[in-house]
């Protein structure tokens, strides 16, 4: 598999993927060459390696037939999820071996088994389009882009909604015994590019004594954020008057949450609004590039409780400044 050996930059709308593929039966009512070659990618930040399919050991009392069981990656025992049946399509073996994608977020560590695995792109943000109804219907809402790759289309999985699945334990989550007061309430603008992220985070942010506003990516974030920058600017007023803080996804289609970030902090009627980066990218590997374009914290999922925390200690601190 070729490298691009190229350190990807924070704050340019690219990213980076492995391109992999699921071998599928053939087509109902057609011949052997109409066998079927489903292609996928994932972010290359979220992968540890691609090795050769391991020796496994079943797991007792799997919650799902596609966990195929576990095996030992350096002194760490890994679970082992095939895609293929995740997607509820039949398991279809070629003449070559399968591949294990392993993958790392949200201090979680996941296999997954794939028939096999191409290359790395690097693409931009812009290049991907958010699937349609009938795409994220099909695949379980797990398809988060669709991209064109060289006269194939590929579907960008959103692995990380099927580790939680999986494992509901792992889903976001908001202390509901703390007390986040009523005296004050914020507003709060969200870009995710996950409806059901969307939704949770609005609900949950809500219950912290938040107003929120919910887009799907960080293009029609930009776009809001202009709007009230617009209108602050006609009524003699602050853009921090409308919006108290931005809280933002990374991986988006149209516009990630680096290069939205960036933008914000590189206006200077936009700066001293706080961002916030809440991802299962944020990593201690991957912090770096946060920082570089400026967010105020960075958060990883799904600690909603903090994030909530965070965002008031933010404003707070403006508030003190005088910069609100």
């Amino acid at each position: 598999m070729s490298q691009t050996n190229i350190l990807l930059e924070a704050g340019t709308n690219e990213l980076e993927i492995v391109e992999f593929y699921l071998e599928e039966p053939p087509v109902e009512g057609g011949t052997e060459e109409s066998d079927y070659r489903g292609y996928y990618g994932v972010n290359v930040a979220k992968v540890l390696e691609i090795s050769r399919m391991p020796k496994v050991t079943e797991l007792p009392e799997v919650q799902h037939p596609a966990v195929l069981g576990a095996f030992n990656l350096r002194s760490h025992i890994v679970p082992l999820v095939d895609l293929s049946l995740w997607l509820g399509k039949e398991h279809v073996q070629n003449e070559e071996a399968p591949k294990v994608i392993v993958t790392e977020f949200n201090s979680v560590t996941t296999a997954f088994r794939v028939s096999g695995v191409n290359r790395i792109h690097r693409i931009s943000w812009e290049e991907v389009e958010p699937p349609n109804r009938y795409v994220s219907t099909v695949s379980k809402n797990t398809v988060t882009g669709v991209v064109k790759l060289e006269g194939r289309i590929v579907f960008l999985l959103d692995l990380e909604k099927i580790v939680a699945d999986l494992n509901p334990s792992l889903g976001l989550r908001l202390d509901e015994a703390l007390d986040w007061g009523s005296e004050v309430r914020y507003r709060a603008l969200v870009a995710d590019d996950s409806t059901l992220i969307r939704e949770m985070l609005k609900d949950l942010l809500q219950k912290a004594n938040f107003e929120v506003e919910v887009v799907p990516n960080g293009r029609e974030a930009w776009e809001r954020i202009c709007e009230l920058k617009a209108k602050a600017e006609s009524e003699g007023k602050r853009l921090t008057d409308y919006v108290q803080v931005l809280v933002t996804d990374i991986e988006m289609p149209s516009m990630d949450g680096h290069n939205l970030c960036k933008r914000v902090k590189d206006d200077p009627s936009m700066r001293n609004l706080p961002v916030l980066l809440f991802s299962s990218l944020i990593t201690d590997k991957q912090r770096h590039k946060g920082v570089s374009v400026g967010a105020d914290d960075q958060v990883s999922k799904p600690e909603v409780t903090y994030l909530a925390k965070r965002a008031y200690t933010l404003i707070g601190e403006r508030k003190k400044e005088g910069l609100m």
